[in-house]
């Protein structure tokens, strides 16, 4: 029995953390598209709020909530990730135990 195969949940974890890299610095690559729309939204929306006069108090707030919660979503994808991982590894070692044991000595 060699080491259990986590090599596919690791990229994942990996490429899951560049996101939310990504999107703490305010990159938009990461979203997926609900989350895209909404900061293009805001942003639309601010501009013709500052165009008319206004403050755009509105639009940051949408934005800040917007990538509030595209951080959220990718640190549970993280987390999901990691859980599942340590299964992986948890079931493997639990395997290597009953065959350790079921040895006729």
């Amino acid at each position: 029995m060699g080491k259990p195969d986590t090599r596919r949940l690791d990229r994942e974890i990996q490429q899951t953390e560049k996101k939310l890299k990504a999107v703490r610095e305010r990159e938009l690559w990461p979203l997926d598209g609900r989350e895209r729309r909404a900061i293009l939204r805001a942003v639309a929306g601010g501009a013709y709020s500052l165009h008319r006069g206004n403050g755009t108090a509105r639009a940051d707030r949408r934005m800040d909530t917007t990538w509030e919660s595209a951080e959220t979503r990718l640190g549970a994808e993280i987390e999901a990730l990691k859980t599942e991982r340590q299964r992986v590894v948890n079931e493997a070692a639990a395997a290597k135990a009953a065959k350790k044991s079921s040895g006729w000595w």
